[in-house]
Formats: structure tokens, C-alpha cells, sequence
């Protein structure tokens, strides 16, 4: 069928929406600006992909209904999220949960949001408390952390992120210094640092020790021979792959 845009929407009752739900691909009503639970109850059931990025506010009641949908969701209206709708959002059983607009998280809403079973998405935190950065290094040890607007890593923020277990992307940091790469090598699940262009010799030999299974490296050009050499020593999974 393909995916249905509807984003010039901008009221949606309850019969429209358990009407447009049975559509078999995805549905996006990013004109949406309010949700009522019944509503939300209904779009719950659609079995696509869910964007309601006009949504700049949702009830804990809205938000305990959609997290009965079962694909990817999608709320990056929302700059701020109270700890009841960050614990209702956690129960989402899509596995893909994209919180893009928030701006700030506090590490009440962070534990509450720790507990998801999926990938999590906070692309425009810029910033990170180390109380927020320590309840989400330690999240569901099953959820994918994307921290992609973070442009700095101070060594004591990578030693608490470098604690989560599974899928880390850091794509937003341009430079990596030596120390954080020391202990990002630590990380154990899989690790993507797509926005650095160039890595040092020492930050290059500390990432060939990765010991995740997977790092990706897509944005790397520029290297010494002594960097190439040391990340072709990798034993896992690189992205590209280095060839000495």
C-alpha cells in the first residue's frame, strides 16, 4: 500500500482514526497538535510506523494508550517529558521510540525511560546532567541509546555511557580525544561514532581494542598509516574496514 501522509490533519476523531489505523503501511499526522486518549487508543492499533511529531504536550492517559502500538512511534514535538509520561512511554511495545525534540530530560523521566526494551532516540540533547547520563548508561541492558546531538565527551561522561550494554551511537562528535577513546573501548555492545573525519594514532589504537562487536566508522578519512594499521588489527565487525 505504502505509507499515507495525513499531516494536514489537524483534528482526528476516534471512528476516523480506528477507520485509518487498519491501514497496512505507515500513517504520519504530524499536524496533530492535541491527542485524546481515545484517539490515541485507536491509532495504538495501526501495525505501521506512527509519527505525531505535531504534538508538542501528551497526557499520561494518551501516552499509556499508544504505548499499546507495535511499530516505530514517533514524538518529536515534545521538548519536555513529565516522569508519568516518561514511565507510560517506557511500556511502548514498538521496539523503536523517537523522542527527537526534547531538549532537556531530567534523571527522574531518564530512569523512567531507562526501563524501555527497544531503541531510543533523543537526537537533540545537547547536553546531559551526569545523573541523567548514569541512569541511561544503565537502562534495559536490551535498549539502543542514539545521543547523536551530543558534539562533546568529556572522559567522565564516556566512562559512564561506556556501562550500557548494548547499541551506543555518539554520531554527533566531531573530535574524540585519547582518554575518551580509551574508555569507550570498553563498551560492550556496538558503538557508532559517524561524525568523527579523522582519528589521532593513540585514539585509533585505543579503538582497535573495542570490545563490542560492532564500530562504525563511516565518516573516517582522514588517518596516519600507523592508524590504518592498528584498526585493521580489529577483531570484530568494522564499518567501513580498514586495510593495512
Amino acid at each position: 500500500q505504502g505509507g499515507l501522509s495525513l499531516d494536514g490533519l489537524i483534528e482526528l476523531s476516534e471512528a476516523v482514526a480506528l477507520a485509518l489505523a487498519k491501514h497496512q503501511d505507515g500513517l504520519s499526522f504530524n499536524g496533530l497538535t492535541e491527542l485524546s486518549e481515545a484517539t490515541a487508543a485507536a491509532l495504538a492499533k495501526h501495525q505501521g510506523e506512527l509519527p505525531l511529531n505535531g504534538l508538542t504536550e501528551l497526557s499520561e492517559a494518551a501516552a499509556l494508550a499508544l504505548a499499546e502500538h507495535q511499530s516505530e512511534l514517533y514524538l518529536d514535538g515534545l521538548n519536555e517529558l513529565s516522569e508519568a509520561v516518561a514511565k507510560a512511554l517506557a511500556k511502548h511495545q514498538g521496539g523503536r521510540l523517537f523522542l527527537d525534540g526534547l531538549t532537556s530530560l531530567s534523571a527522574t523521566s531518564a530512569q523512567a525511560l531507562g526501563q524501555y526494551n527497544g531503541y531510543l532516540s533523543f537526537s537533540d540533547l545537547t547536553t546531559l546532567p551526569d545523573a541523567v547520563v548514569q541512569v541511561l548508561a544503565l537502562a534495559d541492558p536490551q535498549s539502543w541509546l542514539s545521543l547523536d546531538k551530543l558534539t562533546a565527551l568529556p572522559v567522565a561522561v564516556a566512562q559512564v555511557l561506556a556501562k550500557h550494554q548494548n547499541f551506543l551511537s555518539l554520531d554527533g562528535l566531531t573530535e574524540l580525544s585519547d582518554a575518551a577513546a580509551q574508555v569507550l573501548a570498553e563498551h560492550q555492545g556496538e558503538l557508532s561514532l559517524g561524525g568523527l573525519e579523522a582519528l589521532s594514532d593513540a585514539a585509533a589504537q585505543a579503538l582497535a581494542r573495542y570490545k563490542g562487536k560492532t564500530l562504525y566508522l563511516s565518516r573516517v578519512r582522514r588517518l596516519s598509516d600507523t592508524a590504518v594499521k592498528a584498526l585493521a588489527q580489529y577483531e570484530g565487525e568494522m564499518i567501513p574496514r580498514f586495510v593495512n
